[in-house]
């Protein structure tokens, strides 16, 4: 359900996210989950992709599709955080349509590591203060 997301960003649909069968095209899901959670790590828990010490490798991803969207709609982005552990943490979104319809459900799984060895690490703060924020019960 929708309240269970703790975090929300909308999205507008591209003209180019339509593919031939006229809704969005199964990869712009993926593309939009990566972007909102990257944003979330930038923004809010001040994640430097290109200078930090640590990366955020993405090792499994997942969608269920639920119903179609299509340009012109906007999608909801409601994120949380269903595992927090060491030197990972499983990020799930809801992707839900202006209508309130679920649209999709996926998840991705990061885990940190050294951005030059590529070995995990654990996940500094403030990131794991501001993950924490983020985990469901």
């Amino acid at each position: 359900m929708s309240g269970d997301y703790l975090y929300w960003e909308t999205v507008p649909t591209r003209w180019n996210d339509n593919d031939v069968y006229g809704h969005v095209n199964n990869v712009v899901h993926y593309m939009l989950m990566d972007t909102v959670i990257n944003q979330w790590m930038i923004r809010t828990a001040g994640f430097d992709p290109l200078g930090g010490g640590a990366i955020a490798m993405c090792v499994e991803s997942h969608c269920v599709y639920k119903a179609e969207v299509s340009f012109p709609d906007t999608i909801r982005m409601g994120l949380r955080v269903g595992k927090l552990g060491r030197s990972s943490v499983r990020w799930e979104i809801g992707m839900f349509r202006s209508d309130g319809t679920l649209v999709a459900e996926g998840h991705f799984v990061h885990v940190f590591v050294g951005r030059e060895s590529r070995r995990p690490q654990e996940i500094a703060d403030p990131i794991r203060s501001e993950m924490q924020k983020l985990v469901i019960a």
